[in-house]
């Protein structure tokens, strides 16, 4: 018997495209705008959502038929925040310097749309192997676009990849530098980071002729 059936497939590769959590859901657009300048936080910031949507998602779960009803919302922030806190602990413990660039950001996983809609979506429903698929599904589509925005911010914007330079040196003019090219400093900022989340919609849709249609 397979691992994964192909409902349970789709909970994986349907949030890639066809139903992303920020290009169709329009969720966890927060910290697409705020942490994607780098490569390296948006990199990051995906694994820990990873962690803490998949994990989140079985706790939740495996507790459904227990949480009185009218306590769910607290019972699912506990849940959340406590993951939340293991995150930043070993972030501290492990990445100190990339902790203090994400800073806010990983607390705020805690208020993150994405991870309390699939627990009341999904996690409240099923079981704990779909809820664990589920939660990785949305996350992977969820890190795939910040690291696709953070890719662009940080190459366009500073010239550098997860830090290394790729495009030359632009105070020894080496490189690209060397016939006048310049980074875009906009790149850089928040309002850009939309421009971008605006661009990819337009590509998915425009490819998508059942996304079109719907709209």
């Amino acid at each position: 018997m397979a691992l994964l059936s192909k409902k349970d497939t789709s909970l994986i590769l349907d949030p890639l495209a066809d139903n992303n959590p920020i290009t169709i859901q329009v969720l966890g657009i927060c910290s697409a705008l705020a942490i994607t300048a780098e490569l390296k936080a948006s990199i990051v910031m995906a694994v820990s959502v990873m962690f803490v949507l998949g994990m989140g998602n079985v706790v939740i779960s495996l507790m459904r038929n227990i949480i009185p009803s009218k306590i769910r919302i607290i019972v699912q922030l506990v849940v959340v925040a406590a993951l939340v806190i293991m995150v930043d602990q070993v972030l501290k413990a492990f990445a100190y310097e990339l902790s203090k660039t994400l800073s806010v950001f990983v607390g705020l996983i805690i208020t993150n749309c994405i991870i309390m809609g699939r627990f009341e979506a999904f996690a409240l429903a099923n079981g704990p192997w779909r809820s664990f698929l589920d939660g990785i599904g949305n996350a992977a589509g969820y890190g795939l676009i910040l690291v696709v925005i953070g890719f662009f911010r940080e190459l366009l914007g500073s010239g550098t990849l997860l830090g290394f330079k790729v495009l030359g040196d632009p105070i020894e003019k080496t490189g690209l530098y060397s016939i006048g090219y310049e980074n875009n400093g906009f790149m850089l900022l928040s309002p850009m980071a939309l421009i971008v989340v605006g661009l990819i919609i337009w590509v998915q849709r425009s490819r998508n002729k059942a996304l079109i249609e719907e709209n």
